[in-house]
């Protein structure tokens, strides 16, 4: 058996972007079940557009819209447990809370500029109120969630 005093920063933090990662998708199924009415994706993270980008970038022909799913779910998986490292990192540097709120700051605003450049969504002040109150909720989630865990890791080990 592992013991945690032996896992490097990196191992805790992508198993903290990976608690994060849950967490996002956990606050997106609840928001879903508040808002049935809503027929519709939440935000773009919860639409097929971050399958397309990747779609896109790959140079994928004819991809369909399950692919497109299942594309944008290997994406958020993957980035979301890597991206922890980028909080890993800031917390070795400035320690918390400034590290969650620089690690918050660089995820939105990616966020925010990466899917309008990738010509997939409008430009973010174009963007309805409750989509971007759905997308700030949800990586407020997920950047408390990393937060969290990466705070209980290291002081396990």
């Amino acid at each position: 058996m592992v013991h945690l005093s032996k896992v490097e920063w990196p191992v805790r933090s992508v198993a903290a972007g990976t608690a994060g990662t849950a967490a996002l998708t956990l606050a997106y199924r609840v928001e879903h079940r508040l808002r049935r009415r809503v027929r519709r994706a939440l935000d773009y993270d919860d639409s097929l557009v971050p399958g397309q980008i990747v779609a896109a970038v790959m140079h994928l022909p004819h991809v369909t819209a399950r692919e497109e799913h299942e594309l944008g779910l290997l994406l958020r998986w993957s980035y979301g447990s890597a991206f922890g490292l980028w909080h890993g990192t800031l917390r070795r540097i400035v320690g918390e809370p400034w590290a969650s709120v620089g690690f918050g700051a660089t995820l939105m605003t990616a966020t925010l500029t990466l899917f309008p450049l990738l010509g997939r969504t409008p430009p973010p002040w174009r963007w309805p109120a409750d989509v971007m109150a759905t997308s700030i909720g949800t990586h407020v989630a997920y950047v408390s969630a990393v937060a969290v865990v990466d705070d209980g890791l290291r002081r396990r080990g």
